[in-house]
């Protein structure tokens, strides 16, 4: 994939003492980061093949000062790039040479926990591991639960719309915030949804969240909490093959259950967690499931009961259920730490993120061994199996020549062949700069442009990190008669490690 952003202003950079003055104008003390040593903290996110520096960092404490610092840049024409906590997979928060990134890590506090509306009230900051541990001592917590949950924050989730383990059940990000205040590029504040489970008019909350920081700024989220079910248990189950534990996914839901949790491991990342973290996974086998019943007790021992039996039916090698809560933290111990595990089997790794259909998992497996082959790469897969959420985690070494652009290449006929079987390009990790030339794979042009429009009504001037998600950036006054007369602006290729 070649991935490019709008050229640097010149222009902007000649007048970047007055910007860093007027900025510390607006967020005095140590808010404002202009040393080269302290921005290179900043080059990347999470998708670290891509490094740009910004032109300066601004950390705002307030609400005030996040409205104030997007109005100036609003005013004078500045682009910005939100950023939280840069856990991104997909590149979402890469800054900009020309532009002013805007750091959230100071929105770091619970504002409220109101346990009779089952609601906490916290900054964007807040880590999502943070939101459950306030709120466990009265048998609480909240349901999103990403592998980086120690790390990401409530703000970066609403962005990516993130999952985790527990979404099968419980729904994603979107399924579980209730409201938000949020600033626009023009410094207006506003605030959507709130303590109520329903909303009237349009969905503007369902909008926000999943728009990857196009929209607006986040600066306060109400989040639903959840009583801690009864009773939790999880079943290891090993597999010969990939193809028989898809299988066994199918069945599952199928035969109606729908388990809290439904993970898949395949054999190089049941190797490399088990060497990382020893909870004891089966490693004859090829393929795990981590499969997790919750609710009252007499239900979830009926369930894994009926777990075991598809599990058998489908070839399992192995099958071993949790009898306590620390076994059954511990079988989710090595699924937690895959990502760091396969860090340890490989100088690089490129994760990926595309969702199928269930029904698909089988196939999609079986091509992906192909496509290894093809590449010449091994690749190591960790996905959420219930949701059909797949993260295959392509092992490369960037310092050999042309490695990293197979994995490239390797990664986009993956998410290529995730869209022909019925399925998204990514299910929680975004769009990014990642797969932003992906997009028409999916999308017609007029369906990008209607996007866009979404876009332009709350960014007239598209300053709020441009350059990601869409292929082609438009003007917005030229949207509607884009089809005569174009208002394409070309993307440069920027800097690749």
């Amino acid at each position: 994939m070649t991935v490019r952003l709008p050229e640097v202003d010149a222009a902007v950079l000649r007048r970047r003492k007055t910007i860093i003055a007027a900025l510390r104008q607006l967020v005095p003390g140590e808010g404002v980061i202009t040393s080269e040593h302290e921005l290179r903290a900043y080059e990347s996110d999470g998708l670290t093949a891509y490094r740009q520096m910004p032109m300066v960092v601004v950390l705002p404490e307030t609400t005030e000062q996040v409205s104030a610092v997007l109005r100036y840049c609003y005013e004078e024409g500045i682009k910005v790039v939100p950023r939280g906590a840069g856990t991104s997979l997909s590149g979402g928060a890469l800054p900009l040479a020309d532009g002013v990134l805007l750091g959230m890590a100071k929105f770091n506090r619970i504002r409220e926990i109101d346990f009779d509306n089952r609601v906490a009230v916290v900054e964007p900051g807040v880590t999502n591991l943070a939101v459950s541990n306030a709120v466990a001592e009265r048998g609480f917590y909240y349901a999103p639960d990403p592998s980086s949950q120690i790390a990401c924050t409530i703000g970066g989730n609403i962005a990516e719309n993130s999952g985790g383990v527990h979404c099968l059940k419980y729904g994603v990000t979107t399924n579980n915030v209730l409201g938000c205040e949020i600033v626009l590029m023009t410094g207006e504040i506003l605030r959507i949804g709130g303590r109520h489970l329903d909303s009237s008019g349009y969905d503007f909350l369902g909008l926000v969240t999943g728009s990857e920081g196009l929209l607006g700024v986040v600066t306060e989220v109400t989040v639903r909490i959840l009583r801690k079910p009864e009773t939790a248990r999880a079943v290891l189950i090993g597999f010969p093959s990939s193809e028989d534990a898809g299988e066994c996914v199918s069945l599952i839901i199928g035969s109606g259950i729908i388990p809290a949790g439904m993970e898949m491991m395949d054999g190089p990342a049941i190797r490399a967690a088990e060497d990382f973290v020893h909870v004891g996974y089966p490693l004859d086998c090829e393929a795990l499931l981590i499969v997790e019943l919750d609710g009252p007790q007499a239900e979830v021992d009926h369930l894994i009961t009926r777990v075991e039996e598809i599990a058998r039916r489908c070839r399992a090698k192995s099958c071993r259920a949790s009898h306590s809560e620390e076994e059954r933290v511990l079988f989710w111990a090595g699924r937690k730490a895959a990502f760091p595990a396969v860090g340890r089997i490989s100088p690089d790794y490129y994760c990926m993120d595309g969702t199928i259909p269930r029904a698909k998992l089988p196939a999609v497996l079986a091509a992906m061994k192909d496509m290894a082959a093809k590449y010449g790469l091994r690749v190591a897969n960790v996905f959420h199996a219930g949701d059909g959420n797949l993260h295959p985690l392509i092992l490369y070494d960037a310092n050999k020549e042309g490695e990293l652009d197979r994995a490239e290449a390797f990664g986009a006929e993956i998410l290529k062949l995730c869209v022909e079987v019925g399925g998204v390009l990514t299910g929680e990790h975004g769009v990014g700069i990642e797969k932003r030339d992906l997009m028409p794979v999916m999308f017609t042009q007029t369906d990008l442009n209607a996007q866009q429009r979404v876009k332009c009504a709350f960014d007239e001037k598209g300053l709020l990190n441009p350059g990601k998600v869409f292929p082609t950036l438009h003007r917005c006054a030229e949207l509607g008669r884009m089809h005569i007369s174009g208002g394409k602006l070309p993307f440069p290729d920027i800097p690749r490690f």
